[in-house]
């Protein structure tokens, strides 16, 4: 798969981020790097690896399932600036 400058400049217009003309070229090329060493990981055969949690070897802690003193709305509201119907209300950030 290869990026053009069109296809550069649609992605970044997706992650608003401003990227002048004489530029485009040069971050089509960066995409173009990137998938290359994605196809290059990909060419791995990695049925056998086992998934990790860290490269050195351990355990995930664990703790038990325990109830908490939950059940404090009120107190976590009384911080908000802004609260209706037992919610935290914030501002629409959807266009």
């Amino acid at each position: 798969m290869s990026i053009d400058k069109d296809t550069a400049a649609k992605v970044a217009k997706l992650a608003r981020i401003k990227v002048e003309d004489s530029e485009l070229d040069a971050l089509a090329g960066e995409f173009n790097a990137i998938l290359g060493f994605i196809e290059q990981l990909n060419e791995l055969d990695v049925d056998d690896v086992e998934p990790m949690t860290s490269v050195t070897p351990m355990r995930l802690k664990r703790r038990d399932d325990v109830v908490t003193d939950g059940n404090q709305q009120d107190k976590v509201l009384a911080n908000a600036p802004d609260a209706r119907e037992g919610f935290f209300a914030v501002p629409k950030v959807v266009e």
